[in-house]
């Protein structure tokens, strides 16, 4: 029996996924790298711990990785955090959970401060036991780290009474480590075939889908 969900949050409750890497190729280029935005797009869902090692080399992430990744969350901040917007229906499905009783909790890549805008932005804060971003593990999805903490601060429960709700091959795999079934999400943009492949149980269009159909779906 399910007694707590763990949700991802980027791609998954927000439409934020094409804005973050958006904000990462302007931070590239300002760096001197022109990177495609396509290749970027595919590593969001990833802390910038995972996802710079892709692009920069361990010697300019010495140089420069500190400063461009602070440039980046000022450049996110400024001009693409206020068009975020959250998916429909995702503090319905968050309610219909708790009316189950079931426990709910935030695991994102996001640093803290981006993660307490999106929980405003779905309308869900009162609805969490628990919430974890990268500024509180040392390694970002696809480590496990991330949902190791989650399930602390949601008392330690078995795996197998916890389900993940995530948009990414990345919370699939991260969740994978530590025995934890996802379900996914499409509307981070990730193919069904892609979710599938990284181990994902059930896949659904978005939120609002999964609401629908949650009768039927592994969190019943």
């Amino acid at each position: 029996m399910i007694k707590a969900v763990i949700f991802d949050n980027d791609g998954t409750l927000v439409d934020s996924v094409d804005l973050h890497a958006q904000a990462w190729v302007a931070t590239f280029a300002k760096y001197g790298k022109k990177i495609n935005f396509h290749d970027v797009r595919r590593q969001i869902g990833k802390g910038s711990d995972q996802l710079l090692p892709v692009f920069f080399s361990p010697s300019e992430l010495h140089e420069f990785g500190e400063q461009l990744e602070k440039d980046r969350s000022e450049l996110f901040k400024r001009d693409y955090l206020p068009q975020v917007k959250s998916f429909p229906k995702t503090r319905e499905l968050f309610e219909r959970i708790r009316q189950d009783g079931k426990q709910i909790a935030l695991a994102s890549s996001a640093k803290e401060g981006e993660l307490m805008t999106y929980k405003k932005l779905a309308r869900v804060e009162d609805l969490l036991a628990g919430e974890t971003s990268s500024d509180d593990v040392e390694k970002s999805k696809p480590h496990p780290d991330i949902f190791a903490v989650a399930l602390q601060k949601l008392g330690n429960p078995s795996v197998e009474d916890v389900i993940v709700v995530g948009d990414t091959p990345y919370d699939a795999e991260a969740a994978g480590k530590l025995t934890l079934r996802t379900i996914g999400v499409l509307c981070g943009g990730w193919t069904r075939e892609a979710l599938r492949q990284a181990g994902c149980i059930a896949i659904y269009r978005d939120p609002a889908d999964l609401l629908t159909y949650y009768d039927e779906s592994p969190l019943a």
